[in-house]
């Protein structure tokens, strides 16, 4: 009933906890069949994945435009085509563009990840806008969703790429600088320093390549990523100019 185009740590976390309620059959471009069976979960063909009711393209989103193209002959014409990109305004917009019409088009943004939701959903976020997709079916994906403990937030793709930029965009530049910079673990810290070395360790479980993506693709991450840096910038002029004056600071 369910397919999923992809197999990453995220594509892994779908096939774990849809497997309980669905059959659910999955694609990856290598082979993980063995990985896709321990889930639950039947490792199968493209095309066999997109004769299902409902498919959810787990890819990255500097490869959606490909994969779009390679299923759009494939899919059944009452199917549901979700996908879980952590952005929202382009890849909606490719699937109106390249899918066919009959096609029900769901956007969504899980807003948790394979280590936050490893042992439950309960009161995580995730954010569904409603691309194409009639009301019944759109209520029956939020009343499920709802059901598993999730907090459903209805929105536009561009509405969610502004606030996404900030709180995700902007966090990942946040605890990749913290990498280039070096930062580490110290006898002599404090809890501040901890929770910055939280924020590093979670965005570097995550790939280059999604935080590549994630400012390619949100046309409001450089925008809020050029604010803050100026932000930086302006701080530091106050401590050489002000603090310099009034302390005696060179």
């Amino acid at each position: 009933m369910i397919g999923i185009i992809g197999f990453g740590r995220f594509g892994r976390l779908m096939a774990e906890y849809l497997a309980g309620d669905f059959t659910v059959k999955v694609f990856n471009r290598s082979d993980k069949s063995a990985e896709i069976s321990e889930t639950g979960a039947i490792p199968t063909s493209l095309k066999e994945v997109c004769r299902q009711k409902v498919v959810i393209l787990s890819v990255p989103i500097s490869t959606m435009q490909k994969v779009l193209g390679q299923i759009a002959p494939l899919l059944r014409p009452d199917a549901m085509v979700l996908d879980v990109c952590s952005v929202k305004v382009y890849p909606t917009r490719w699937m109106l563009k390249m899918l066919p019409s009959s096609v029900s088009l769901l956007g969504t943004h899980p807003m948790f990840g394979p280590d936050s939701a490893a042992e439950s959903l309960h009161d995580r976020k995730i954010v569904l806008c409603n691309v194409r997709t009639n009301d019944a079916p759109y209520e029956k994906v939020k009343k499920y969703l709802t059901g598993k403990g999730l907090n459903v937030i209805d929105t536009t793709p561009e509405e969610h790429d502004r606030q996404i930029a900030v709180s995700l965009s902007l966090t990942h530049f946040i605890g990749r600088s913290l990498e280039e910079f070096g930062a580490h673990e110290l006898t002599i810290d404090t809890e501040g320093y901890k929770r910055l070395l939280n924020i590093l360790g979670v965005v570097t479980h995550d790939t280059w390549q999604l935080f590549m993506d994630m400012h390619r693709y949100n046309p409001y991450a450089r925008e809020n990523r050029q604010a803050f840096s100026a932000a930086m910038a302006r701080l530091e002029k106050k401590l050489t100019t002000q603090g310099g004056k009034n302390q005696g600071i060179v």
